[in-house]
């Protein structure tokens, strides 16, 4: 069966979706050439990095992060958007922290990992936005709240706990899926690879669509080795009937 069939044939689809769907917007990876990791230090998303070396983080933020916000969705975050408007997913689980989802009209977005927009005091947890930040860091090196706690992103560091709302809401949609499609993700990260698990383990088909080998490959139903936004704009093409 290819990817529109089991589509037409599922009842209760999910999607999960990782950095590689946001790559083409602009946004880099991780690990590649030119990836993040290629111009930071690689514990820069580590809370300890946070805390330590705040200026540092800081200067990545104002240079990698907050410029995030001006990244336009891709033709694979429509696509997801079209599916989801047209009944044939029910949520999507993101890793991303980057908003496209939203900006491209997807409505039941679960972000594991936060988002980029939201900030709050570490010391009153008053709550502050991406635009609040921006305007303190042309005037200081690390955002401060009024009573002088430090502000940080509302994103998961690594060696922080994914918030449970969301956990748990990964999980049962995940528990429940009779189709869960993978879309730019390694699959290496845990506890996000073990949502795909989880939904096969309990019946449902599983789709890979990623560039490269995910650590679930063994367990697919199909791969779709494709760059997300070739794929995508195949996919509207030659589903032009079936998205209609």
């Amino acid at each position: 069966m290819n990817l529109i069939e089991l589509l037409k044939s599922c009842r209760y689809g999910v999607a999960l979706t990782g950095a590689g769907i946001s790559t083409p917007s602009g946004i880099p990876d991780f690990r590649s050439p030119t990836g993040l990791y290629s111009k930071y230090p690689e514990n820069v998303f580590d809370i300890d990095y946070l805390y330590n070396n705040p200026e540092g983080f800081y200067r990545f933020c104002k240079e990698a992060l907050i410029p995030m916000a001006d990244a336009k969705p891709n033709v694979a975050h429509y696509l997801l958007a079209k599916l989801e408007q047209k009944g044939y997913i029910k949520a999507v689980i993101t890793q991303n922290i980057d908003g496209l989802h939203q900006k491209a009209g997807s409505q039941n977005i679960i972000e594991l990992h936060g988002s980029i927009y939201n900030y709050y005091c570490i010391k009153c947890l008053k709550r502050y936005t991406i635009d609040d930040v921006k305007n303190m860091l042309s005037k200081t090196s690390v955002p401060k709240c009024s009573c002088s706690g430090m502000i940080r992103p509302d994103i998961v560091f690594f060696g922080e706990q994914l918030p449970q709302k969301a956990l748990s809401e990964a999980e049962y949609h995940s528990i429940n899926c009779d189709l869960m499609i993978v879309f730019g993700s390694s699959l290496l990260v845990y506890p996000a690879a073990q949502f795909p698990y989880i939904a096969k383990m309990n019946g449902s088909k599983l789709i890979i669509v990623n560039s490269g080998r995910t650590g679930l490959d063994h367990i697919c139903d199909l791969k779709i080795e494709k760059e997300l936004s070739t794929f995508a704009n195949e996919f509207f093409s030659s589903g032009s009937d079936f998205l209609n």
